[in-house]
């Protein structure tokens, strides 16, 4: 049986986890306006492909492809009532590609609806979180990330849902821009100091950043969470870079070894578990493996 992942991280061992999932599925042929959470039934041996590439390249613990896989979220793409079946099988795909020896993380993301403008109540976010992190751990699960969180309310509402209707670890990350003043907000104004403070009080097992910044800026905000705390395992997905626009694609610059150079500046300043998020690929987490078991 394996070890739950804050006992591990919390032993001293510094875990790996994957690269980005969107943009590969988009390098796999996704086409703008279709929704991805449908490939882990109507392509499910890409989806597979992808999951095992990661798992290849020396991750500990792969996520599922079930982002945007709330039946709030998938409403959009008239897929709400699927909402089940397409989040056990994004789980059940990563379970495979993991096996015994591995971790998958169910991948919760935002809803896209915001709390305070009313347009949902609190009750339609957790209703929503709870059916996917159910089925997410009916698909062989062992944690849910809820992640890119910018809303304290509803990341509340999504670690109540999974704390309360399942048995898994849960893990919180929130998405933080640097502002004018040099310091760090999600879009909704919440700094990591914020996340630390609330999120405790949900008995949150895991939390961290990720998106939004390149692997640099993630060193200031662990620094900033371990202000607060200095012992709540710390997980860390950034980018490959900030995102530059040309030619009508979204590029992110940060080659591996760019990235791999500073993932031990992120392990020093607090960080136990580092993967990557929108740009990451294989041989970004190859490198940052190699990096890592290097300085163990």
């Amino acid at each position: 049986m394996r070890k739950k992942i804050k006992e591990v991280v919390l032993d001293g061992k510094t875990l790996i986890s994957d690269g980005a999932w969107g943009t590969f599925l988009q390098a796999k042929g996704l086409q703008a306006g279709e929704c991805p959470e449908l490939w882990n039934v109507e392509h499910p041996d890409i989806v597979y492909e992808i999951a095992q590439s990661y798992i290849v390249a020396g991750s500990d613990m792969i996520e599922t492809n079930s982002f945007g896989g709330s039946s709030i979220k998938l409403d959009h793409y008239k897929l709400a009532e699927r909402a089940i079946e397409l989040n056990e099988a994004a789980a059940r795909i990563s379970r495979q590609a993991a096996g015994d020896d591995h971790y998958v993380l169910g991948s919760i993301g935002p809803t896209g609806k915001i709390l305070m403008m009313a347009e949902l109540t609190e009750g339609d976010f957790y209703r929503s979180f709870s059916e996917q992190a159910q089925a997410l751990e009916a698909g062989g699960a062992d944690a849910i990330v809820i992640e890119t969180m910018t809303d304290i309310e509803e990341a509340r509402q999504a670690i109540r849902a999974a704390k309360e209707n399942t048995d898994l670890e849960v893990i919180c990350t929130m998405t933080f821009e640097k502002t004018k003043n040099e310091d760090f907000r999600t879009m909704m104004g919440f700094t990591p100091r914020d996340m630390v403070m609330e999120l405790k009080r949900e008995g949150v097992d895991i939390m961290g950043a990720n998106c939004g910044n390149g692997i640099r800026d993630m060193i200031d905000i662990v620094r900033e969470i371990r202000k607060v705390d200095k012992k709540v395992p710390v997980l860390i997905h950034a980018n490959a870079g900030m995102p530059i626009y040309r030619d009508g694609h979204t590029l992110f610059p940060e080659t591996p070894d760019e990235m791999a150079s500073l993932v031990i500046p992120v392990m020093e300043a607090g960080a136990n578990i580092v993967g990557g998020c929108c740009g990451t690929t294989p041989e970004h987490i190859r490198r940052i493996k190699e990096i890592v078991n290097r300085n163990s």
